[in-house]
């Protein structure tokens, strides 16, 4: 007759989250794994190992048993393997789980640069002795942010496009900007082939009907759900519905409608609904506007070890619907009507909603580039903005980067973890007028990046994708081959949108406050006897907060700040309506 109880107990202790630790000094390795247990062992199972290939073999099996794992303990110090390195694998099998590095006092400036290449949550100082000062309080810290995550199970959701699409690369973007998980399979490759061939058999049941008689290059990219629903080329409408992504609103009016999902947007709806406004976000594309796409910021307040553009705006996300926000993706705000003190946004899919008040947080886009052939090749070689997604596509290439701005430098340190060689493209004499030290002190050790200065791109050439491009610099012009350009110049507001409803600056920037009265004049349209308040527009109620406001601080901390300041202004114009 079998253990009865021995078992219950091995399916008991299989249930639990695991927390997994590797040293390669056997006493270490003990002594971690003893606090942890003394601690931690009713709620987590305990997975020591004492090289990095052993645990990786461990965190493999782990993930075949479809077993949760919550934290990642590593020594920095490490043969074969460091501790940087074995985050970085482990990472792609668990994504969610909190990594927390190991180092000795003098492989402090390894750990801190470490940041940059794997997404750190904590580094500790050896030794930690004793436990319940040092090293209880940051792994209670560590495991409470892991339970607070919203966990998605790892899905099998795959995407299947060409290599040089716009399209797919506009799919993949929108995934993984939204925290979605997926695999990126090639058409004419593999398992890729296989799934076209098959998707295009198919009719009715679960998967869409491909129209008979398009060239499956229209077709693409194929998305296949976890489900086995088959999307071809889908809007990003239908795909946000697709991967589970909320689109539609809970009723049709609000106290409070706030248009843009970056820092100003985020920032307004956490303060919005805690302070007990019916709320509701509305995002074109995914949370975190500009800010998400940033590898790494690292002068934002309360972050002393830096922290991703996708970490800080999935915080806040969360944060957000925790007070009881709504946020819909995929909803584009096409106008802004004024019906007595009712503000009606309407959607460019026809529908629309109310709200007492609005608060514009649509952000900026980065500038496009004028030069010939540039046009053809955006999404097939060219991207405005970081394009996290294609950084590993880009491996062992040379990539070129047009800009002088934090965001350009974020992206350089970011990319040269890929790309042999990254070439910054500076139209003026330096960085230091636009860059923030910190990123320039960066750059100048990192050798695979090189500053061109006084120099810009004149022209693209390619073949279905960017192949060439043609540069005007102090020593005359000259063309070199070229796949890949990402391009962080300039800023132009979102607004176009607004028509004459919202008055504007000539550069099409939101005016606010004291800018609507210069001179002494009254805002257009304006009939009340007071002023507008400091972030309010010429329409009463309708406020705006971030980039998008005329002569803002572009900023991430200064936007933040703008979106819990409109909320005040909300409650003030509230209790006067």
């Amino acid at each position: 007759m079998p253990d009865t109880s021995s078992v219950a107990s091995h399916l008991s202790t299989a249930a639990k989250p695991v927390i997994v630790t590797v040293d390669d000094d056997p006493g270490v390795s003990r002594s971690v794994a003893r606090d942890l247990r003394r601690r931690y062992g009713n709620a987590y199972r305990i997975v020591r190992a004492e090289s990095a290939d052993q645990c990786m073999h461990s965190v493999r099996e782990l993930r075949l048993r479809g077993e949760e794992v919550a934290l990642l303990l590593a020594d920095y110090r490490m043969p074969q393997m460091n501790g940087v390195e074995f985050l970085e694998q482990a990472m792609d099998l668990y994504p969610y789980a909190r990594r927390v590095l190991l180092t000795a006092y003098a492989d402090t400036d390894a750990a801190i640069q470490a940041i940059n290449v794997v997404d750190l949550d904590h580094y500790m100082l050896k030794p930690w002795d004793p436990p319940e000062e040092k090293f209880y309080p940051v792994i209670d810290a560590q495991l409470d942010a892991w339970q607070r995550t919203e966990r998605r199970a790892v899905s099998e959701l795959r995407v299947v496009g060409a290599r040089w699409s716009s399209r797919s690369h506009e799919v993949r973007d929108f995934l993984a900007r939204n925290q979605v998980p997926y695999r990126w399979l090639l058409a004419d490759e593999g398992e890729g082939a296989e799934l076209v061939s098959a998707a295009w058999e198919v009719c009715g049941g679960t998967a869409e009907a491909v129209p008979q008689g398009v060239p499956p290059a229209a077709k693409l990219p194929l998305v296949v759900t976890a489900e086995g629903v088959t999307l071809a080329a889908p809007d990003t409408a239908r795909l946000a519905e697709a991967v589970g992504l909320s689109t539609a609103p809970a009723t049709d009016f609000y106290d409070l409608v706030v248009i843009g999902g970056g820092p100003g947007g985020l920032g307004a709806a956490v303060y919005g609904a805690s302070e007990g406004l019916s709320t509701v976000l509305l995002e074109q594309h995914a949370s975190g506007g500009q800010a998400g796409q940033s590898s790494r910021i690292e002068n934002y307040l309360g972050f002393p070890d830096g922290v991703s553009g996708g970490q800080l705006a999935d915080r806040a996300r969360r944060q957000a619907l925790k007070f009881g926000a709504e946020l819909l993706t995929a909803r584009q705000a096409t106008s802004l009507d004024v019906k007595g003190q009712t503000k009606v946004i309407g959607f460019a899919d026809g529908g629309s909603i109310a709200a007492h008040t609005v608060i514009l947080a649509t952000g900026v886009s980065y500038r496009r580039l004028a030069a010939p052939g540039l046009s053809d090749f955006v999404g097939q070689g060219v991207y405005y903005g970081a394009a996290l997604s294609e950084a590993p596509s880009c491996r062992n290439a040379e990539v070129y980067i047009v800009g002088a701005a934090n965001s350009a430098g974020q992206a350089a340190v970011y990319l040269s973890q890929y790309a042999s060689k990254v070439h910054l493209l500076v139209r003026g004499d330096g960085l230091e007028k636009s860059m923030s030290h910190y990123l320039i002190e960066q750059i100048s050790q990192i050798p695979s990046i090189v500053v061109h200065t006084r120099t810009e791109v004149v022209a693209g050439e390619g073949d279905g994708h960017l192949e060439r491009l043609t540069f005007s610099g102090p020593d005359g012009t000259w063309t070199d081959s070229a796949e890949w350009l990402f391009v962080f110049i300039g800023a132009e507001p979102l607004t176009d949108w607004l028509g004459d409803t919202v008055e504007r600056d000539p550069h099409g920037f939101v005016l606010t406050g004291p800018d609507l009265t210069a001179a002494g004049r009254r805002p257009r349209g304006w009939t009340l006897e007071r002023q507008p308040y400091f972030l309010e527009t010429n329409v009463p109620g309708v406020f705006a907060a971030g980039d998008v406001r005329a002569d803002s601080i572009k900023r991430v901390a200064s936007a933040v700040g703008e979106g819990a300041m409109a909320v005040s202004m909300v409650h003030r114009y509230l209790e006067k309506t």
